[in-house]
């Protein structure tokens, strides 16, 4: 497939990732990537941290054929608190905001799910485990995407949240949640992994090429 990858769910070392931003926006270019977010971990005790990280994307942007994108990803905080970390997070330059689903690999909060659909500000439900058809209801309503994850742990929801998506009409994104040199994949192991996940070659397409660019341009990025 001629289709260059774009993934909306990374870190970097300013949180628990291992490489600095402009090392995982050069493996990502080598690996035929397009466009790039990276979304570190944020709750309240590092969220002004966000703009840290600006110039390096300038940097990047200006210099290198990938496109760049400031993110945050609230992770583990209060289901009360998200509303105001993601205003938060928009104001110190985010452009997209995930949330840190109820993955059935780690404690998640119970309600997570449902107060980041809930959210007009959040782009992604990152890795959403066993999703209720109602919480895909409202991140429909609010256009709030769901992600098809790649990394392992994450990925055993898949198969349910495809399901869900397909029943309620939900956007889809298929995503790493990079956080060393080898979470990063090719569009085409990203299509396989869609496919995996019991999606049609429609789905996935959609997942891989039209949401993400449907999230960047409503933040006014036109690739």
């Amino acid at each position: 497939m001629n289709y260059k990858r774009i993934d909306l769910h990374m870190h970097s070392l300013f949180s628990d990732g291992e490489l600095l931003p402009s090392e995982l926006a050069r493996r990502a270019l080598v690996l035929g990537h397009e466009a790039i977010a990276i979304t570190d971990h944020v709750d309240y005790s590092n969220i002004n941290t966000i703009p840290e990280i600006s110039a390096a994307i300038d940097d990047i942007n200006n210099n290198w054929d990938i496109t760049v994108v400031l993110g945050a990803e609230i992770t583990h905080a209060p289901v009360e608190s998200i509303p105001d970390l993601a205003d938060k997070a928009r104001e110190l330059g985010a452009k997209i905001v995930v949330v840190h689903g109820e993955t059935l690999n780690e404690p998640v909060v119970e309600g997570t799910n449902f107060a980041a659909v809930n959210c007009k500000e959040i782009d992604i439900l990152g890795h959403p485990g066993l999703i209720t058809k109602e919480e895909a209801e409202l991140a429909k309503k609010n256009d709030v995407a769901l992600e098809i994850s790649a990394r392992k742990g994450h990925c055993l929801g898949n198969g349910h949240v495809a399901n869900i998506a397909r029943e309620v009409g939900n956007d889809l994104l298929i995503d790493t949640d990079t956080h060393s040199p080898d979470n990063l994949i090719t569009f085409e192991r990203a299509f396989e992994i869609g496919l995996g996940a019991g999606m049609t070659e429609e789905e996935v397409l959609k997942a891989t090429v039209e949401n993400p660019r449907k999230i960047l341009k409503r933040h006014g990025i036109n690739l």
